[in-house]
């Protein structure tokens, strides 16, 4: 089974300030001007002037993606910095009580969180973009939803009609992601840029998760890309 890190894990630590820009993580330029192309920005100047002014009321779907230790959740929250409400959809597993080191990995990620965010831990991340809401969502992983939901229909087992339940999920995911009228950032690992994978099951979820991070990133008004602690803006 493919292993991710919780609750969108794989990111930067908490309070690093962002390479090269010199702000901490959250500050905002409310400009709203957006990043030249390969010009790194610090998270929050284009999608605070552009989204955040009505937040919630009109859509607007950001996707930000990153590798290990990246900075792609922080750089995520900073995002939503100005937003005194946020829905933080969880989708990570539960730590179980042996595993000191995942449980403080989500408890970095919680301690994180303003006092206004409220957390939902669920996979049905179709069923929050698809609902009601004013608050902005943060989408805290992709790459956790999608380990698990492989996991719930025995893609790893060879489970018969696994692959066919598994396409039509992710079809619906990508549905609710095209319609929501919410505003929603979504955070999600960057793999196979590096070591290819020594098991079958590795290189599935490789490609799966590539896939679906390339049909999320087509129809999102944003795309960012951490590396190294610095994100830069795609799109």
């Amino acid at each position: 089974m493919a292993t991710v890190g919780p609750e969108g894990q794989a990111t930067g630590t908490a309070g690093a300030t962002l390479a090269g820009s010199g702000a901490r993580p959250g500050e905002a330029n409310q400009t709203g001007e957006a990043a030249r192309p390969g010009e790194a920005a610090r998270p929050g100047e284009a999608a605070q002037g552009e989204a955040n002014q009505s937040p919630g009321l009109v859509a607007h779907r950001v996707l930000v993606l990153g590798g290990a230790r990246s900075g792609k959740s922080v750089t995520a929250e900073g995002l939503l910095a100005g937003s005194p409400q946020v829905e933080y959809v969880a989708t990570g597993a539960i730590p179980e009580a042996s595993d000191l080191e995942w449980a403080a990995r989500v408890r970095a990620h919680q301690e994180r969180r303003a006092p206004g965010w409220q957390t939902r831990e669920t996979l049905d991340v179709e069923g929050v973009l698809s609902g009601p809401g004013a608050a902005p969502v943060l989408v805290e992983c992709l790459s956790t939803w999608l380990a698990r939901i492989m996991d719930d229909y025995g893609v790893w087992e060879g489970v018969p009609g696994a692959d066919g339940e598994l396409a039509a999920r992710l079809d619906t995911l990508a549905q609710a992601w095209r319609a929501t009228r919410r505003h929603v950032v979504a955070v999600s690992n960057e793999v196979g840029s590096g070591v290819v994978p020594g098991t079958v099951s590795g290189r599935r979820y490789r490609d799966e998760l590539g896939r679906l991070n390339a049909r999320t990133a087509a129809d999102s008004d944003e795309v960012w890309l951490c590396t190294a602690g610095i994100p830069q803006r795609l799109r």
